[in-house]
């Protein structure tokens, strides 16, 4: 029986070039499952590959399909079904208040102001922050606004989550917060992380060095080649062999 496409995300012989940098690829991927993680050193591409999955970059090379539409060309259509959450929280909040946060993206979703403002009120509730709904967002913290930027994207409920780095600035309750949400959740996510435990849950694992893939299978036979690796290189050693001579493929 052949599985459906358009549940599908797909990379194509997809690739990004900034300038003279290769960043990501030419990589061709297909992620079918549930929980994808992504790992990699800094500057590996993870969050270049989550920018084309998310539509925010177009590929200079290749193609990138998401259930079976390109997120570049048609924002509108991916708003609504591709959430993504950045390492920096301050590159995703644009109002000055909580609420106002909170509430534009649903109001891009069609729902009226009353109606956005009330699902707002209740979530912020729910979550024991119903007394930010009209704080300052720049007033709160960083872990604080990473949280706020959660929400907004959890609020929006879409198909595909996309997160990058996730717990990034969040402290300890928010975290485990988080880990327990993301079990929890309905929607396909995929996320850069070097959270091992997190990884680990995963279905499935994909190792970036240098934009290129250097790992693709279970987290049991991912991480650990991985992991190896890291620890090569911080003891000095192989500086001039690539850690992805050992490539793990699914």
């Amino acid at each position: 029986m052949t599985e459906n496409p358009e549940n599908i995300v797909r990379l194509e012989d997809a690739g990004f070039r900034s300038g003279d940098r290769q960043c990501v690829g030419p990589l061709t991927l297909e992620f079918r499952e549930r929980r994808v993680g992504i790992v990699g050193r800094n500057g590996a591409g993870k969050s270049t590959m989550l920018r084309l999955l998310a539509g925010l970059d177009s590929p200079t090379e290749g193609r990138v399909v998401v259930h079976g539409r390109n997120p570049a060309r048609e924002r509108r259509w991916a708003v609504g079904k591709i959430g993504m959450i950045f390492q920096n929280p301050d590159q995703q909040i644009i109002f000055p208040t909580v609420e106002e946060e909170l509430a534009f993206g649903l109001k891009q979703l069609g729902q009226g102001r009353n109606a956005a403002r009330q699902a707002v009120r209740e979530c912020l509730e729910m979550h024991g922050r119903a007394d930010w709904a009209r704080q300052q967002c720049h007033s709160l913290s960083q872990g604080q606004r990473h949280f706020l930027c959660l929400l907004a994207v959890l609020l929006m409920k879409p198909d595909i989550l996309l997160l990058d780095e996730p717990f990034s600035g969040l402290d300890l309750p928010t975290s485990t917060w988080l880990k327990r949400e993301l079990q929890d959740v309905g929607q396909q996510v995929i996320l850069a992380t070097h959270d091992m435990e997190l990884l680990r849950s995963c279905d499935r694992v994909i190792w970036l060095e240098h934009g290129r893939m250097a790992g693709d299978g279970l987290p049991g036979e991912v991480l650990p080649v991985y992991l190896e690796a890291m620890e090569r290189l911080s003891a000095g050693s192989g500086q001039n062999r690539s850690v992805g001579d050992h490539p793990c493929w699914h």
